[in-house]
């Protein structure tokens, strides 16, 4: 998940030259530091003063570039967990002329109250000065790059669950003589329509997260809604069973989820909060990479074996096609991902929301779980 590098300071690294001259450079800071051993958590600061070289980019062909050639700035750090081991913190510096710069990094604290300046340098044990040159990038990408952050790697992994899904429901529906073709083109428009529901939901419960085209910025839960919503609305119109299409599609809706769970840990999207623990996974949520609580991975596990679940059922379960299998399955999947999400680094928006939801989806995963059984 991260490469440890030998010095304190590293500057993000885009390696394209080809975006270079591009609009919107920024460059990205990421200081390294170990956090302190035992004690309460505490707040840790680092100052990064930056200067463009001379003769570098711009300045190279132009007598006045375009954005700051000098920069100083704080960047702090609150709530870190002793014993969590090594920590990468990445600060974007905005509105910097574009070309080679030199950046130096300080660990410091609040100065005594009179002193001649805010801060004073704090070394300790895991804290050291440090320097480093790089290049400014195109900024949407400065943005979304860190430590442990792997750029694409969400995408992939959300295709390739997409493309195994629909295998597993065309395979299944054979089992109730469901033309496979039709159901696949009836899926890939649900699950376009299900992107925008996404979307949506995201931007309804996280109005704080800082956006951007390259992450992920979706909702599992926006997805299903939109996609199921779609799907009923499809089989309608093409005269199919509805009951079947709907748990035909259960298993392969599980699996998608948990092969995407994979990307949101690679992407630095819905991470966990980081953790002392000998269990924890150090990944990132693009700005500080950490030893953190494996959320995505628990919950790509809660999805992998639901999906086996609804499988066997649909397999085997006399009261298959009548729509209860994806019934029990999303009320299981929703249930198990509301326990998670004290587990995430980020708040919710809602302080009922997750309450209701809890008891709603225990009340219709009894309810489906009750009608399975006798029926």
């Amino acid at each position: 998940m991260r490469h440890i590098p030998s010095s304190a300071v590293v500057i993000t690294d885009l390696s394209c030259s080809a975006l270079e001259g591009a609009d919107q450079q920024s460059l990205g800071v990421t200081y390294w530091f170990d956090a302190e051993p035992t004690g309460d958590r505490y707040t840790m600061t680092v100052h990064l003063r930056g200067r463009l070289k001379q003769g570098s980019g711009e300045e190279a062909s132009s007598a006045k570039p375009e954005g700051r050639t000098e920069f100083a700035v704080t960047s702090s750090l609150e709530n870190v967990v002793p014993g969590s081991g090594r920590i990468a913190l990445t600060t974007r510096i905005q509105d910097v002329a574009a070309g080679e710069w030199e950046v130096v990094a300080t660990p410091v604290r609040p100065a005594p109250t009179g002193g001649p300046a805010p801060w004073v340098e704090a070394p300790g044990p895991g804290l050291s000065r440090g320097s480093a040159s790089g290049r400014t990038a195109l900024a949407p990408f400065v943005r979304s790059l860190a430590p442990g952050v792997r750029l694409g790697a969400w995408p992939a992994l959300v295709g390739t669950g997409f493309v195994l899904a629909l295998i597993l429901q065309v395979l299944l529906a054979r089992q109730f003589d469901i033309p496979g073709l039709g159901l696949a083109g009836l899926t890939v428009v649900a699950s376009t329509l299900g992107l925008a529901g996404a979307k949506v939901y995201y931007l309804l419960t996280h109005p704080r997260e800082p956006r951007s085209f390259l992450t992920p910025g979706l909702s599992v839960q926006g997805f299903v809604i939109a996609t199921v919503g779609a799907l009923v609305a499809g089989t309608s119109l093409l005269d199919l069973p509805l009951g079947a299409v709907l748990d035909v599609t259960a298993p392969g809706l599980l699996v998608a989820m948990a092969v995407g769970r994979l990307g949101c840990l690679l992407g630095g999207c819905c991470a966990g909060r980081p953790t002392s623990s000998r269990w924890g996974v150090w990944s990132s949520d693009r700005r500080v990479g950490v030893r953190r609580i494996p959320v995505q991975l628990l919950e790509s596990a809660l999805s992998a074996a639901l999906g086996v679940i609804a499988l066997v059922l649909v397999l085997r379960s006399p009261a298959a096609g009548s729509g209860l299998v994806l019934v029990l399955a999303v009320a299981a999947y929703v249930l198990g991902r509301q326990t998670l999400f004290p587990l995430r680094s980020i708040p919710r928006a809602t302080r009922h929301g997750r309450h209701v939801t809890l008891v709603a989806a225990a009340a219709v995963l009894a309810g489906s779980a009750t009608a399975l059984v006798l029926g």
